[in-house]
């Protein structure tokens, strides 16, 4: 059963209604990436500040929720989500707050852009107590959120917002290890490759209910590009990769072998793939893999930070 979605009659309150705008539930795979982060650092002994990843968390959070703000105003602009009528809500579609008159596309526009300037600003003190390095790090988190649907850029219409998606999570896990080493790293690049990909999919999967509607906006991303049919291999092969590349890296010793604990995951990635390879052309029948899809990447990043963390050498 699908939630209801949001109506202005069931959000008075300005304060929830702005909130449930940044789509919050979903922010849980930033937290994610931020863990991982931290936990290479302190695998590589570097001591922890926690004022400095407690802010770190929270700006990640917020530059997050800036960006899907912004992508609903975008997906406005280009018509997607008012021809979506086969998206999932929650899930896809966007959150339907201009759509259903809960905002306007001006006051969606202003809240994205509001927040994603308060990160700017916090980045740029995050900056003064770590390095001058994490303005290059922030600065490309924040250009790849925001051309992944902005014109003239668009990203996610020329085939490049899958691989943005898994990039911009990526530097999430290098900015938070920078923030505590004040230098980039090889571990946290490369603890960030199989998460990143599994968040990957979850966009991938996503994609597959908007289909119609993304392709008559011009949307050109990698499922309308193959169509439904050969794009439900395509989750498969990314889950594949995600998982390859862990158990590559960690038995050539590239990262501590107890990271080999987050291939739990898999079970849920190859039970989504599963429903993926038999319901691509139906997508009402997709929410359980998209579910499973969320939860097979929120647990390997959990995953994944505890061992990085529990396996740090004693020194």
């Amino acid at each position: 059963m699908q939630s209801a979605e949001p109506t202005l009659a069931a959000l008075p309150d300005p304060v929830l209604r702005y909130f449930l705008a940044t789509r919050p539930a979903f922010l849980t795979v930033t937290l994610f990436a931020c863990m991982v982060g931290l936990g290479a650092a302190h695998y590589d002994a570097i001591a922890l500040s926690p004022v400095n990843a407690a802010a770190t968390l929270l700006f990640a959070l917020m530059a997050h929720a800036g960006i899907n703000v912004l992508n609903d105003y975008y997906d406005e602009l280009n018509g997607t989500d008012r021809l979506n009528t086969d998206r999932v809500y929650p899930f896809t579609g966007g959150s339907r707050f201009i759509q259903n008159g809960v905002l306007t596309a001006g006051q969606t526009r202003a809240f994205g852009a509001s927040l994603l300037a308060i990160v700017a600003a916090a980045g740029l003190w995050l900056t003064s107590v770590s390095a001058p390095g994490l303005v290059w790090i922030g600065a490309g988190g924040l250009f790849v959120g925001w051309a992944y649907s902005a014109p003239p850029f668009a990203l996610n219409s020329r085939g490049l917002g899958e691989p943005c998606v898994a990039v911009g999570f990526a530097l999430i896990v290098v900015g938070t290890d920078f923030v505590q080493r004040g230098a980039v790293a090889a571990l946290p690049v490369l603890a960030a490759v199989s998460y990143a990909l599994l968040v990957m999919n979850i966009l991938y999967i996503n994609q597959f209910p908007d289909l119609r509607a993304d392709a008559a906006a011009g949307k050109r991303h990698w499922v309308v590009m193959l169509g439904a049919r050969r794009a439900r291999w395509g989750y498969l092969a990314i889950g594949v990769a995600a998982y390859g590349s862990l158990i590559l890296l960690a038995t050539a010793g590239q990262l501590p072998k107890w990271t080999l604990i987050a291939l739990a995951s898999a079970a849920l990635t190859g039970k989504a793939a599963m429903d993926v390879l038999q319901f691509a052309e139906s997508p009402q029948q997709l929410v359980a893999a998209i579910k499973l899809t969320i939860a097979a990447a929120s647990a390997h990043g959990l995953l994944l930070a505890l061992a990085l963390f529990v396996s740090a050498p004693a020194r």
